[in-house]
């Protein structure tokens, strides 16, 4: 009985050698293989959180389509100041560069030949109204004479004649007074308008006014200011036929256009101007219309000559809405954003944009008010699963270039 017990106990071919380690092996594999069957974990097979996306809700509203151009600034009034008077010049009287009244004295011309002339002009007055006053007395005298038959009637319209001859001659002497004093009053010569006067053309000893009337300096009145720029009249027509479409609406009228000034350092003139005029004809060689603004300048900061870039609002879109630029995908098919729906899903929206401004784009269609537009966490999107929309920041303002208003009546 214990034998053949010791013998079913014993395998029938004992194991040595490398079999015989195998097995703790193939045990242990097992255990493992069964540790990682789907039964074991259901924790981990739960589907992961929406990712946060961040959003801007859509909120219409009128917005001025401004407009940018290149211009150049240019004084409003323009004088030469020039020696109408020949002669030497003594004195200067003002401070180069700065601002003159109209009717101010800026130089001396000697004027000493000018006030002999006027002494012989009075004095030759002086002669033929003694001439006058002769030889109206004896025309009176000889008058009665006549009607008595006392002298010959030639003698009374010799008298006469004489009489005329001297009224002539007195009021000759009368123009030459007055010439001779209008010469002596170009010796001292003032300024023509009100403004801020340049550098002295010519300095004290020189001859001016010989055979021509030398000009001496120059007065600019720069306040206000005017500010000339050109646009294209392919886009003023898009423009006017987008507003007669009712695509857009006029900013007020032409004439009461807003106009703001950036500097060549991007800084903006604090002060606003106003569009006076544009031309009614086109430049042939360019295709460019000729516009001009007023600009306040009460401290002189801006000059003639500066390059600015001048941001004109021409018109107004009633429902357009601001967008930041990175929420708005451009390519050649069109441009598009991705809106969040209620459920959390991300679809692409074609929009009709109508520039730029502030840094941001002007959609003026494809949106709805309350619609939320992605605008950051593009690169978490996985899928097509949902996503969780949080509020983004506030965009920083920042200057840039408005695209012109026009573009939108083309897109």
């Amino acid at each position: 009985m214990s034998a053949s017990m010791g013998f079913a106990a014993d395998p029938p071919f004992p194991l040595r050698g490398p079999a015989s380690r195998a097995v703790p092996a193939l045990v242990l594999a097992a255990v493992l293989l069964a540790g990682c069957s789907p039964q074991a974990t259901p924790a981990t097979a739960a589907a992961p959180p929406p990712v946060e996306v961040g959003v801007v809700t859509v909120a219409p509203g009128a917005l001025g389509l401004v407009t940018e151009l290149p211009g150049r600034t240019e004084a409003s009034r323009v004088a030469q100041v020039r020696a109408r008077a020949a002669g030497i010049l003594q004195q200067r009287l003002f401070r180069e560069g700065s601002d003159v009244k109209a009717g101010q004295p800026l130089f001396r011309i000697d004027d000493a030949p000018y006030r002999a002339t006027l002494a012989s002009a009075q004095a030759a007055l002086a002669r033929a109204e003694a001439n006058l006053l002769q030889a109206g007395a004896q025309a009176e005298r000889y008058k009665p004479l006549l009607d008595a038959n006392a002298i010959s009637k030639q003698d009374y319209v010799n008298a006469v004649a004489a009489q005329k001859q001297a009224e002539a001659d007195v009021a000759s002497g009368k123009a030459a007074v007055q010439t001779a004093q209008i010469n002596v009053g170009y010796a001292a010569v003032s300024s023509p308008i009100s403004g801020r006067i340049g550098r002295a053309l010519v300095t004290e000893g020189a001859l001016v006014g010989q055979g021509e009337a030398t000009q001496l300096a120059l007065v600019q009145q720069i306040d206000p200011l005017y500010v000339n720029f050109t646009q294209p009249a392919a886009e003023v027509l898009r423009l006017r036929a987008a507003i007669a479409a009712g695509k857009l609406k006029s900013a007020g009228g032409s004439d009461a256009a807003a106009v703001r000034v950036l500097l060549e350092d991007g800084s903006r003139y604090p002060l606003a101007g106003k569009l006076l005029f544009s031309d009614l004809s086109v430049d042939p060689s360019s295709g460019q219309i000729t516009l001009r603004a007023e600009l306040p300048n009460p401290k002189g900061a801006l000059l003639p000559g500066l390059y600015v870039r001048v941001q004109l609002e021409q018109a107004e879109a009633p429902d357009a809405i601001l967008l930041p630029q990175q929420a708005v995908t451009r390519s050649p098919q069109g441009d598009t954003v991705k809106v969040v729906g209620a459920d959390g899903m991300v679809a692409n929206r074609p929009v009709k944009l109508g520039g730029a401004q502030g840094g941001q784009w002007i959609v003026l269609d494809g949106l709805k008010a309350g619609e939320q537009v992605m605008v950051d966490g593009f690169q978490k999107l996985r899928g097509t699963g949902p996503v969780k929309p949080v509020a983004a920041p506030a965009p920083a303002a920042k200057a840039s270039a408005p695209v012109p208003a026009a573009s939108a009546a083309s897109r």
